[in-house]
């Protein structure tokens, strides 16, 4: 059996990672950083539940939203990530360190769904990107449906997350845009917005929800988060109020004794730096 395979129950999903007081010294320093480097702005903390298990979603532009995210959201995440990443020794080491686990794009990869399941049953974050690599226009991209799976077959809320911005940064490879009259937005920086908690329903209208459907609610729900010009795939189902995206519930889960309270949030979250 593999490590990704492992269940809550046989380790201790959480050893060795970045948490508790480290994190909270690693995060403190990086978000004025980040503020300053590249006009980090959060929204939504408010959103964000302090304990309890939850699948952390949210639209992908950028190699650097991984960081953004992680240092902007106030407790740890583990971050499903495509498996090429675990090739490079040094980088492997430390997203290793902060809980990152390998997944096979493109296919219905059981091995990473099982170690998600294991996560989020510790009380754990789970953060996902499931439109599988970063958008090459800065819009949204139709998603895979493993993210749908995982919300049905754990039941756990899921946080929308909406990134916009950060496509016009640096470092991107040759998906860099830089700012211009087509692009989405000409707002200077990068921004993390939180949206409020949810639960997939496992049946609507008479019958049972499928993973694609479930995928379709959660993106739906983050494109509802981004401003038009961001929606891509999803502009019409956003703006259609019909859609099923209306069908969430708001999520109102037990706090779990194993994941860790965060700390208030600072001046840098309340989005005045940058």
């Amino acid at each position: 059996m593999s490590d990704t395979t492992t269940r809550a129950a046989d380790v201790d999903i959480a050893a060795g990672t970045l948490r508790g007081r480290p994190f909270r010294l690693a995060r403190g320093g990086l978000m004025p950083l980040l503020s300053a480097l590249v006009g980090l702005r959060v929204e939504g903390l408010d959103h964000v539940p302090a304990t309890g298990p939850l699948l952390i979603v949210g639209n992908h532009l950028h190699n650097g939203d991984p960081l953004l995210l992680a240092v902007a959201c106030p407790r740890p995440i583990h971050f499903m990530a495509k498996r090429e990443l675990f090739a490079v020794p040094l980088l492997s080491n430390f997203i290793r360190r902060v809980g990152t686990f390998p997944v096979d794009r493109g296919t219905a990869d059981r091995a990473a769904i099982r170690h998600s399941e294991a996560v989020l049953a510790a009380g754990i974050a789970v953060g996902m990107f499931p439109e599988g690599t970063r958008s090459a226009t800065g819009t949204m991209a139709h998603a895979h449906p493993g993210v749908g799976l995982i919300a049905l077959r754990t039941g756990a809320p899921v946080l929308p997350v909406a990134i916009v911005g950060s496509e016009r940064l640096p470092g991107n490879g040759t998906k860099t845009r830089r700012p211009d009259a087509s692009s989405p937005t000409s707002r200077r920086g990068a921004t993390i917005r939180f949206g409020a908690p949810f639960t997939i329903p496992r049946e609507r209208a008479g019958h049972r929800v499928s993973a694609g459907e479930a995928t379709a609610t959660i993106m739906i729900v983050i494109a509802r988060l981004l401003p038009a010009g961001y929606r891509g795939h999803y502009a019409n189902a956003a703006a259609d109020p019909t859609s099923p995206a209306g069908a969430p519930s708001p999520s109102h889960h037990p706090s779990s004794s194993n994941a860790e309270e965060p700390p208030s949030p600072s001046r840098w979250e309340r989005g005045v730096g940058g």
